[in-house]
This record gives structure tokens, sequence and C-alpha cells, in this order.
């Protein structure tokens, strides 16, 4: 076998020792979950900034919030987004509009309420699986380069037999063992720039949820 085969990627997985071998199998299936739920997050705020984008066009028309009710309640599809925090914070505020004797600060921190409840559930399904993402991208290197030290560790213990070590026998085992960081490096950048990236996504639609709150709150306050 040639010098060329030898030094292959994948030779070099096949002749690391097994806790190296275990490591990268770790990595390749930690990097495979962050892509998967990378994907998945792709979708997600994309649909949610889309679904913000028509609910505002339709809401800022200034048609009437009853019936902007009963076209939100009446889809198929369960309420999501800006939408869910309208449906919320209305269908509370009819509830205690048919209460007789109601304050209207009473009214409004009701709607308040539920809209926050509405608010923290949306936030909730936008930041699923983002702390994944974020222990992907500081911990991979650190396991890929326990591979290594691991790895070189026993390159070099197999050279304690050796009367006289040479470049050809030290390069293979060294190899084998950076593999491990490389694999970890791999592993970790997507994850570190997709959580980056949808960490500022989700700020700025919890900055667009928090706005729509206050603005609802105060045209309610008007109605009321």
């Amino acid at each position: 076998m040639n010098a060329s085969s030898d030094m292959s990627f994948f030779t070099l997985i096949a002749g690391a020792s097994l806790p190296v071998q275990l490591v990268m199998l770790i990595l390749v299936i930690t990097s495979l979950f962050s892509w998967w739920y990378i994907f998945i997050k792709v979708a997600t705020i994309k649909r949610a900034e889309r679904d913000a984008e028509s609910f505002e066009e339709t809401f800022w028309t200034g048609g009437d919030l009853t019936k902007l009710y009963e076209g939100v309640t009446a889809g198929r599809r369960k309420p999501q987004g800006m939408a869910s925090i309208f449906e919320a914070g209305f269908k509370e505020y009819i509830r205690h509009k048919q209460q007789a004797r109601m304050e209207v600060s009473d009214v409004m921190e009701g709607s308040r309420r539920a809209m926050r409840a509405a608010y923290n559930r949306e936030m909730d399904d936008l930041d699923a699986h983002l702390p994944f993402l974020a222990s992907v991208g500081s911990v991979s290197p650190y396991i890929g380069l326990f591979g290594t030290v691991w790895g070189i560790m026993n390159a070099f213990r197999g050279l304690s037999n050796v009367a006289q070590a040479t470049l050809t026998q030290v390069a293979p085992g060294i190899a084998e063992a950076l593999v491990a960081t490389a694999i970890g490096l791999f592993a970790a950048i997507p994850a570190v720039i997709a959580y980056n990236r949808f960490a500022s996504s989700v700020d700025r639609l919890s900055v667009r949820y928090e706005s729509f709150m206050e603005e609802f709150t105060n045209i309610l306050q008007r109605k009321s």
C-alpha cells in the first residue's frame, strides 16, 4: 500500500484507536443533529416572519377588530406568532367586557396578561433547539481536542518501543489524532454561525411582538 492511500481520510479514521473513533462518531452524530435542527429553525423562523408581515398588513388596514378576530379563529390552522398574541388578548378583552361592573384597568390588565402568556409561548417555540446549537458550537472543539490528545498520546506511547523514531512512524499517528479536531471544528462552525443568525432573527421577532402588544393595548384602551 502506498503512502498516499495510507494517509487518506478514511484510512486515518479506520486506523485510529477505539476511543478516538468513538469521539469521531459522537461528533458526526452531533453534527447531523445540528444540521437537522438548522433546517427546522430556518423553516420555523421564515414562517414566523412571513406570518408576522401578513398579519401586520391585515391588522393595520384599520378594519373591524371583531371581524379580524373571527377570521383568525375561524382558520383551520391554530393562530401562531402575532396572530396568536392578538387572539389571546382580544379574547380576554371580550370576556371581561361582557362582565358587568368591570373597571377599564382590570380589563386591560387581563388582556395584557393573556397577550404576555401567548408571547411567552411563541418565544419558547422560536427558542427551541437554539441551546443545543450553542452547546454544539462551544463543546465540539473540546471533544475533538480530547480525541486528538488521546491519539497523540497513543502515538508517542507506540514510539517508546522503537529504537529510532522517524517522521514516517510519527506522521500517521498524529494525522489520525488531528482528524478528531477537524471533525470537531466541522461540527462546531456551522452550529455557531446558525446560532448567531437565529438568535438575531428571534430577537427581531421578539421586538416586533412586544411593539405590537403595546400598540394593540393602546388601541384596546381607546376602544374601552
